[in-house]
Formats: structure tokens, sequence, C-alpha cells
């Protein structure tokens, strides 16, 4: 598959950021939401991207942003709570790994930054995301009645262990096991370490 990194996006990003919405979300959020979402301090959004033809295979810091986008998530920090308001693949990489990569990305985010807990919601007919959400313990605690704009209701999902050591240490392997997946699908994963060391 090639390389696969994980950025926090710039404003240069905003238009493939639009677009990537558009396609694996519907079109949740608009341009000025992706700006607003780029500056606020509050708010953690990542994607992941791989390199364009143009790029090259080894592209430095500053063409991070040439690279084609593939999946984006992002949470809010709210007191000691993480809002995980986005995520979302490309279709055409769907049911690869690549939604729990991110998901992983957030959460370890989430941890590092100190915050205890963790909510989302999410439609109550997605059972892939919901199968997701679950194997890292999320549970229902409530839903949002005609939440989407098609009517349909959202389930609202709780993480509250995010401090527990036991919960830190399962998240470890969650990423040493959703790592190797990928790459056992071929993609070498690169932060943004790596791509500042080439520079």
């Amino acid at each position: 598959m090639g390389e696969l990194f994980c950025r926090a996006p710039g404003l240069a990003d905003v238009p493939a950021l639009v677009e990537l919405d558009r396609r694996s979300l519907g079109g949740l959020w608009s341009e000025t939401g992706y700006r607003r979402e780029i500056e606020s301090p509050n708010s953690c959004l990542r994607v992941l991207s791989q390199p364009n033809q143009d790029s090259g295979s080894h592209p430095s810091a500053a063409q991070m942003t040439g690279m084609e986008i593939i999946g984006l998530g992002c949470y809010w920090a709210i007191l000691d709570e993480a809002h995980i308001t986005v995520l979302g693949v490309d279709p055409r990489y769907q049911r690869r790994g690549l939604g729990q990569w991110l998901l992983v990305q957030l959460l370890v985010a989430a941890c590092q930054q100190g915050l205890k807990r963790a909510t989302l919601e999410v439609r109550a007919s997605n059972q892939v995301a919901l199968n997701l959400y679950e194997s890292f313990g999320f549970e229902p605690l409530g839903n949002r009645k005609a939440y989407y704009p098609d009517g349909e209701d959202a389930l609202i999902l709780w993480q509250n262990s995010l401090k527990n050591s036991t919960f830190q240490e399962n998240l470890r392997i969650r990423r040493i096991a959703s790592a190797n997946r990928l790459r056992q699908q071929g993609w070498q994963i690169l932060d943004e370490k790596d791509v500042a060391n080439r520079t």
C-alpha cells in the first residue's frame, strides 16, 4: 500500500478534508468548520495521509499538505473529557483497519493530554462502528432522538477509564495489533517525527 502518515492537518488541507468528509461522512462539516477545528486549542484533529504520485516516496514536512488524505478523526477536549466528533475513512480504504488506527491515535492523544473519559455519538444502525467502539470499552449510556438529518437516532457511548492503567495497557496492545494489521496489508506506518527526521 505504501507509506501511511498520521498527522495534524494544516489550513492548506481544508479542501481535501471537506471532500473526504463529503465522501465518507455525508458532508458533516464545511470549510469554515474545518478551519475552526484546525485553529482551536481545544480540538485534536488528525488525518491519515499517503503520498500522492507527485510527492515521491519520502516527502519533506513542507510537502505533507500535498498528500492524499484518506482518513480523519477529531475530538474536543472539554474539561476532563475527549468528545469524539468525527471519525471517517475514505470509502476506497474502509474495512482495512484504518478507522481502528485513527481511533487508537485519538485515544492515545487523549490519554497523553490527561483526559479521563471519552464520549461520542454514533448511528444506532452503524453496527460496524458500534463493534469498533465497544471493542475499546465504550458503553451505551443513552440516545439522542432524531439526531441525524435523516431522522435516525444516535447512541451515546462512553468510555470512563482513560486514566486506568488496565485501559492504557489494553490501548498499547491494541495499538501494536492495529499497526501489525496495517503492515500485513503493505502499509509502512510513519508519524510526524519520522518525517521531521528526514528533513
